[in-house]
């Protein structure tokens, strides 16, 4: 059972366009902030204090490559995100044009 913190902190997380462009986009694979950068256009801080509301939240999960870090969705905790996530709009030509622009592999 959830308790009403952990409900608030994922409500709270999924109340900025800006991260739900974010959970968009790692429903579609898992991404490192500077490839989120480049699709979103904002700045590395920016990105990291999303991504970072996000963690708290438990909507996504984190995994260290050397020095960079890929996100990608998690939201487990919560019987309903599965069910909020289809809701998000296709982003794939987002990712899709970053792989054009040769920016995907960035992090490499």
């Amino acid at each position: 059972m959830l308790d009403w913190e952990q409900l608030a902190e994922c409500h709270k997380a999924l109340g900025d366009k800006t991260r739900l462009h974010i959970l968009s986009l790692l429903k579609v694979e898992e991404l490192c902030v500077c490839e989120i950068v480049e699709v979103l256009q904002i700045t590395q801080p920016a990105v990291s204090q999303h991504m970072r509301k996000l963690k708290t939240a438990k909507l996504v999960r984190e995994r260290r490559s050397g020095q960079w870090v890929f996100y990608s969705l998690d939201g487990s905790i919560y019987p309903f995100f599965e069910s909020i996530v289809q809701t998000f709009p296709d982003v794939q030509h987002e990712i899709e044009e970053l792989k054009k622009m040769g920016l995907r592999v960035l992090c490499n």
